[in-house]
């Protein structure tokens, strides 16, 4: 895998998938090595994917100072990479947890990013709240799967804070269109791809600040794209519709019918074409 240092000397590494125009693709988890965003449905076929693996998971090193694991720490990470590229501006892609370092990106160099694809982003980072309710709404529209009866129990333990390890895998197969032997592989290699020490240190104190994000957004003018899946329980749609709308004018907003919380597994062609036409278009 391609390396290149981070400011603080960290080595890190990045995976490249196509040709053409880079397409800088921040993994979520949070802390969770690339490998799992696959080739995003095919989307390899259309711009050149550079995803990079944060640093302390997946080939990347793990740093000296800890501490550098927290979001807003990870910012200098991404500029590194871009200068790496020799890009003067790159096309930003960022999935759940990604999605709160794109956005500590944004507000830090907004000059260098084209455009910036959000996929069921974290909203965590902006202040916009999901609530047990909204959760339990989404998972309600899954009542026909034979695995719902358990999956629900275990939600709603969450859902009333009670929920346990136990808990918390039942409820896997809401994240997923579908939960078949793809969805299943992808969720237990969870286990094997994330850096636990590193997910703590990435939301702790001081790591978000939605008003400055926010207000970041507020002046951010280039093309932005939100995409939801419409059974996704982590990012629901009606988070992200409010999540779409702290851009000027209102992000384009998508929502893929059917799918979870990765929307390139449960329909790649229809992922593949919404964000390559976003990314294709003129203005």
């Amino acid at each position: 895998m391609p390396t290149f240092r981070a400011p603080d000397g960290t080595l890190l590494a990045h995976r490249t998938f196509g040709d053409g125009p880079p397409l800088v693709c921040l993994p979520g988890g949070p802390m969770r090595a690339s490998a799992y965003l696959g080739e995003l449905g095919g989307l390899a076929a259309h711009r050149r994917l550079v995803m990079p693996d944060l640093r302390g998971t997946g080939e990347s090193a793990v740093p000296e100072d800890t501490a550098s694991y927290r979001c807003d720490r990870l910012v200098g990470d991404v500029e590194a990479l871009r200068k790496e590229l020799g890009a003067e501006r790159v096309d930003l892609l960022a999935h759940c947890a990604g999605a709160n370092v794109a956005a500590a990106y944004v507000r830090a160099y907004p000059e260098r990013v084209g455009r910036l694809v959000l996929v069921t982003p974290s909203p965590i980072g902006v202040g916009v709240p999901v609530s047990g309710e909204d959760r339990l709404a989404v998972a309600r529209l899954r009542e026909g799967e034979p695995w719902f009866g358990e999956a629900f129990a275990a939600l709603q333990e969450v859902a009333a804070g009670r929920g346990t390890e136990r808990h918390w895998a039942a409820v896997a197969p809401f994240l997923h269109g579908r939960w078949d032997e793809t969805a299943q592989a992808l969720d237990a290699a969870d286990a094997e791809q994330r850096n636990p020490e590193a997910a703590r240190v990435f939301g702790s104190e001081g790591a978000f600040d939605p008003e400055g994000a926010r207000a970041a957004f507020r002046r951010f003018g280039a093309p932005v794209l939100v995409l939801a899946g419409e059974v996704d329980l982590n990012s629901p749609p009606s988070a992200m519709g409010e999540y779409a709308a702290l851009f000027p004018g209102g992000a384009e907003f998508v929502v893929q019918p059917g799918a979870g919380h990765h929307p390139w597994l449960d329909d790649g062609d229809r992922f593949v074409e919404t964000v390559a036409k976003f990314l294709d278009r003129e203005n």
